[in-house]
């Protein structure tokens, strides 16, 4: 079959014709799929896998969970986009399955998980994936953010919501851990959850998913988690934090007697008291940063400046600047939410069911944690958005075709082909991986 036209561009003649031959414009994905090769992730998640199939004919729900993580990868945001795989056959091949699931398959994947199963997977795939890593000392950010929901999914709320006023949303509330960043705990939650709740019960899963050889050397989070049951929690287990707090009365008016400030520069300064709460066993230390607002540009009646305050309470012996420069460096963490919805579909893998919306919510942080450690392994630039690895490495034309009896994958060279990802295939090969098949 062959289909004759006109170039729109000079009018020159073109013609169409169909190739049998397994195409695919993802073919740098290569570069993933051999770290999950070399990492032996697939293994992982055969032992931790809390059910099999029985049918001789299912596909693997390994090889399931493989064909979600890369969809996610290549761009897909609803199940419905997961059909892509079915017809690439290139991908196929580059993977070494006899086929790719549909997105029916997928959602009956992630239906089979209940509290109980997602108990049993995801937290040793976590603690299996950080042993993987070389072990460093790491700040843990705590945030929550908004999923918005339109129609009525188990857990969906009217809860806290700037976008959409009494729309249902989940919540998930996310342990990070820099630098780079990743993901070491998360938790989908109602829509009509406190921030806080049920804060310090998520905090010590996420302390468990570390292991022995990490170290944490602080904790941040916003004014949502300034509790006392967590402030105790954090002090019990002698972890240093810096959180901000509330602005109640006796904290305002004590904030507003402070005369003697540090400089930091033209606009910024910070100073710092100790207080206690009536709530409080103890007396705390509070920081509080006093920023200079810009000047409007109309007449003013008196040249008054107007100022700013934000104010932390930490546990930490540090002076007050470096307290704020530190926590200033949090700023970090709220773009990673901005790639988890925008990038990866986080909020977009929605089931009717709450567990298993949670079970994809889960999957999905997990390939932020494999690009995380993707990037890693190549020195360059900082952390790239998601988006971003995908046009600049993910992205490239390729025919699969064989030479003998070996599978050959032809990379186009006007994607940059081969030579542009030698050097990180290369040095997947060199690290050195642990592949215990101990169960941790």
């Amino acid at each position: 079959m062959r289909h004759e036209f006109r170039r729109i561009g000079d009018g020159g003649q073109a013609v169409l014709r169909e190739t049998k031959r397994a195409v695919t414009p993802f073919g740098g994905l290569v570069v993933l799929v051999e770290l999950l090769r070399a990492s032996r992730v697939m293994e992982a998640v055969r032992e931790f896998m809390p059910f099999r199939y029985t049918s001789n004919h299912a596909l693997a729900p390994e090889h399931t969970l493989l064909a979600f993580w890369l969809a996610v990868s290549a761009g897909a945001r609803r199940f419905s986009h997961l059909q892509m795989l079915r017809c690439d056959r290139a991908r196929q091949i580059m993977c070494g399955v006899r086929a790719f699931p549909s997105d029916d398959t997928v959602r009956n994947f992630f239906r089979r998980f209940g509290p109980a199963q997602i108990a049993q997977f995801f937290p040793p795939l976590w603690q299996w994936l950080f042993r993987q890593l070389t072990p460093r000392a790491c700040i843990l950010d705590l945030d929550s953010t908004i999923f918005q929901r339109y129609g009525r999914q188990e857990g969906a709320g009217r809860g806290f919501n700037r976008t959409r006023r009494n729309g249902r949303c989940h919540h998930p509330l996310v342990a990070f851990v820099t630098e780079p960043v990743l993901v070491l705990h998360a938790w989908l939650r109602q829509g009509n959850t406190a921030d806080n709740r049920g804060a310090v019960e998520f905090l010590t899963e996420a302390l468990e998913l570390f292991p022995g050889s990490w170290t944490i050397q602080g904790l941040r989070a916003d004014a949502a988690f300034f509790d006392q049951k967590l402030l105790e929690f954090l002090e019990t287990r002698s972890l240093p934090y810096v959180i901000v707090a509330r602005r109640s009365a006796a904290i305002q008016h004590q904030a507003r007697s402070i005369r003697d400030w540090t400089e930091l520069d033209a606009h910024t300064a910070v100073s710092e008291f100790t207080l206690q709460m009536p709530a409080w066993a103890r007396a705390r230390r509070l920081i509080v940063g006093r920023v200079r607002l810009r000047d409007s540009q109309g007449p003013r009646l008196f040249n008054i400046p107007g100022y700013e305050f934000r104010i932390f309470v930490t546990n930490r012996a540090e002076a007050p600047a470096w307290l704020w420069r530190h926590y200033d460096q949090r700023a970090a963490i709220e773009p990673r939410f901005s790639e988890l919805k925008s990038d990866l579909g986080a909020d977009d893998f929605c089931l009717h069911q709450f567990f298993p919306t949670e079970a994809a919510f889960r999957s999905v942080l997990f390939v932020f944690n494999l690009l995380s450690w993707l990037q890693s392994l190549e020195p360059g630039p900082a952390q790239r958005r998601p988006a971003t690895l995908r046009s600049s490495l993910f992205l490239g034309g390729a025919i699969a075709g064989r030479c003998g009896h070996k599978t050959v994958l032809f990379l186009s060279q006007s994607w940059g082909g081969l030579t542009a990802r030698k050097s990180l295939l290369d040095r997947i090969l060199a690290t050195q991986i642990p592949t215990s098949e101990s169960r941790y």
